[in-house]
């Protein structure tokens, strides 16, 4: 049961190719709401990652990841912030690494390089946002974040992304289906 203002996301569209025509993840799950939704990117490029995030995509010390930093609106109001990170061997030198919208999504543009999500792992934490996350979420000193950490992993069994989301925890619910054969 959901009340009116609450907010249910279910990771599963985020995880797999997109049809070609059809429009990103984050705009068709805002839409489902009845609300407008976009991306800004402020940031894409190559960086030396936080060290939890290196020993998920099992990095070496020193060694560099492309990150893509997002602001995701809903009708202009800040939910989300999300950092994502794919090891530089991967993406160095493709659209991932570029300023740019990609088109069809990276979930799509990692499938068509023989990256396909095959298992993803989510750890979701509460905690109050830091003076910058307050900031960019519009957030009051008495309001907590949800933080969830993803980690995508291809067929291999290869880390392949690793996501950092960042989003009020007020009125927000995650939803995890899953399939037992």
């Amino acid at each position: 049961m959901t009340s009116d203002n609450e907010w249910v996301s279910s990771s599963t569209t985020y995880l797999k190719p997109r049809e070609p025509g059809t429009g990103d993840a984050w705009a068709e799950e805002t839409a489902s709401r009845g609300t407008k939704g976009r991306q800004a990117l402020t940031q894409a490029g190559a960086v030396v990652p936080p060290a939890d995030i290196a020993a998920a995509l099992e990095l070496g010390a020193g060694e560099s990841a492309i990150v893509r930093r997002r602001v995701m609106y809903a009708d202009e109001t800040p939910v989300e912030l999300t950092d994502t990170y794919y090891p530089a061997w991967l993406a160095a030198g493709t659209p991932l690494a570029e300023a740019r919208k990609i088109k069809g999504g990276a979930v799509t543009l990692l499938a068509e390089m023989g990256h396909k999500a095959a298992r993803v792992v989510e750890d979701i934490t509460a905690r109050m946002p830091s003076e910058s996350e307050r900031a960019q979420l519009k957030l009051t000193s008495q309001e907590p974040v949800l933080v969830i950490d993803r980690l995508t992993l291809d067929d291999a069994g290869q880390p392949v992304q690793a996501d950092v989301m960042v989003a009020p925890a007020t009125h927000r619910r995650l939803r995890y289906e899953v399939k037992v054969n």
